[in-house]
């Protein structure tokens, strides 16, 4: 890669709470290493607490740039990390999520709750939509993941979720086996590297 050009980042979405099972900080922090260890860069939501806070630490501590980008109304109940390579605010959370989109390469998707759900669905109905062609990939520790992907084929079977869309949400057991499908053949046209 050409030393002018940006650094591949991947867009961690992921909960601003730690959930009840310890695996789930100990993959976020996993994730954080795993970023760091492969070069890239991370792009979140901003906060130092939760899920987002130690995969943020985690790429932090392995020298990896992390961008952090939070609405000015969640900063005192999201707890703005100072320590970031780079932290944006912006008015709301559509301008959140639409700057996260242009700062990413992809998107990887630790357990969460209705705001991480919300992201998610949103890169994926723009990606079926061919609003972009970034690799969106469910990190899905202790099988957190497999209720909603079990949901998702019954909207198949429905006939509202065409099988070509049902197959964008792409599923990792572990970071990184998450990061593995981004570098190598799986995502090589649309990563840029």
């Amino acid at each position: 890669m050409p030393a002018s050009a940006a650094p591949c980042r991947v867009a961690v979405y992921c909960a601003s709470s730690e959930g009840t099972n310890p695996l789930y900080r100990a993959e976020a922090q996993a994730l954080g290493h795993a970023i760091a260890a492969a070069g890239l860069g991370m792009v979140y939501g901003g906060a130092n607490i939760g899920l987002m806070g130690a995969a943020a630490d985690a790429a932090l501590a392995g020298g990896a740039e992390v961008i952090g980008v939070l609405p000015e109304f969640l900063a005192g109940r999201e707890i703005a990390h100072t320590g970031l390579t780079r932290l944006e605010t912006v008015a709301t959370m559509h301008q959140r999520k639409a700057r996260m989109v242009a700062l990413a390469d992809a998107f990887l998707i630790l357990p969460g709750g209705y705001g991480t759900l919300d992201e998610m669905f949103e890169i994926l109905t723009w990606s079926q939509l061919k609003m972009h062609a970034k690799p969106c990939i469910l990190i899905n520790t202790a099988g957190y993941w497999n209720k909603l992907l079990d949901f998702l084929d019954s909207a198949v079977a429905a006939g509202f979720l065409p099988p070509r869309s049902r197959a964008l949400p792409q599923v990792a057991a572990d970071p990184e086996t998450a990061l593995e499908m981004i570098l190598t053949r799986t995502w090589r046209g649309t990563f840029r590297r």
